[in-house]
């Protein structure tokens, strides 16, 4: 599929530059069947049958109102919004999501509070979460660790509402809310390796400690103004990758070109490799094999050092 995706996207005149392309109704769906990697649930299954279900779904669901809120009745795992506080040095997040799950649908959600010393911020990963059938959608998530061998992970994702279901198509509609879900790597990760059965690539990204610092002070920004002024989310324009790409590039300055890659983002990784972005192991199948956490996920998934431990193994280990 990769190499026709290019192609497509040129036939579909998407350009990445001027808002949600002119590209019709069955362009908007075919690239919603590929793109739906940001929702924040399980993508298993056919994305040509979702793309069926979406577009005779479609009349029901514009109806949303024209204006984005944080005033809804929403989905247990988005009933809050973090938020930051800055004092020099040590930042305060507020809402840090740390749910315990027991199953995928029986989970008890908790948060916490947390202050952060800047100067102990080192690295950055870029974390990327392949749907088992469809290798082309993927989840995108940022991880900032501390020397204190500490991860805060941030997912971009669709709020939703209670009893609300995700629908590739009625993301171009303004149908979802966006939310930075800054959480423990216990629960972004085992959700995903654990529960909805996704292979998980933790990639360490060449960032230095000050690039560090100011791309987590960039994201923070972005969570503090969610707070305030509530956004829509966009299948195409305003996801997880692309908001990803906004941050380094106003931080680094377009480091990351226009490329079908940022929305096709299950080779997100493969872009990021060939930008020179990722820290690599020689060839970037074996950068990538080398960054699948599942094994060790399991494996620690009980321990309070999770991120610790698999990050002892993870680039080392003989899987």
């Amino acid at each position: 599929m990769v190499t026709i995706l290019p192609k497509l996207f040129k036939l579909l005149k998407l350009t990445m530059g001027g808002g949600i392309p002119k590209i019709g109704v069955m362009g908007l769906l075919l690239i919603g069947g590929l793109v739906a990697g940001c929702a924040g649930i399980n993508q298993s299954g056919d994305p040509l049958e979702r793309v069926v279900k979406t577009a005779a779904q479609l009349p029901q669901e514009i109806v949303k109102a024209t204006r984005p809120s944080n005033d809804r009745q929403w989905d247990p795992l988005h009933a809050k919004l973090a938020r930051a506080e800055r004092h020099g040095q040590y930042v305060t997040i507020y809402n840090i999501r740390n749910t315990e799950y027991r199953s995928e649908q029986d989970f008890t959600v908790r948060y916490y509070d947390k202050t952060f010393d800047l100067e102990k911020l080192k690295t950055v990963d870029f974390i990327v979460v392949p749907f088992p059938d469809n290798p082309a959608i993927a989840h995108t998530m940022l991880s900032f660790g501390f020397d204190d061998q500490e991860y805060l992970a941030v997912s971009v994702e669709t709020r939703r509402e209670k009893h609300e279901t995700y629908n590739a198509l009625a993301g171009f509609f303004n149908q979802y809310e966006i939310i930075y879900v800054v959480g423990d790597e216990r629960d972004l990760i085992q959700l995903r390796t654990h529960h909805w059965m996704n292979d998980v690539y933790i990639y360490r990204t060449i960032a230095t400690p000050e690039q560090a610092r100011r791309l987590f002070l960039d994201v923070l920004d972005r969570v503090n103004a969610l707070n305030e002024h509530p956004e829509f989310y966009n299948t195409l324009t305003n996801n997880c990758t692309t908001n990803i790409r906004r941050h380094v590039n106003r931080v680094f300055g377009e480091k990351i070109p226009k490329d079908y890659r940022v929305l096709v983002t299950g080779y997100s990784d493969r872009l990021a490799y060939e930008l020179g972005l990722l820290e690599s192991a020689g060839s970037f199948e074996e950068t990538r094999r080398r960054a699948r956490v599942n094994p060790l996920a399991y494996r620690y998934g009980d321990r309070p050092d999770f991120s610790r431990k698999i990050r002892e193994e993870l680039w080392m280990a003989s899987r």
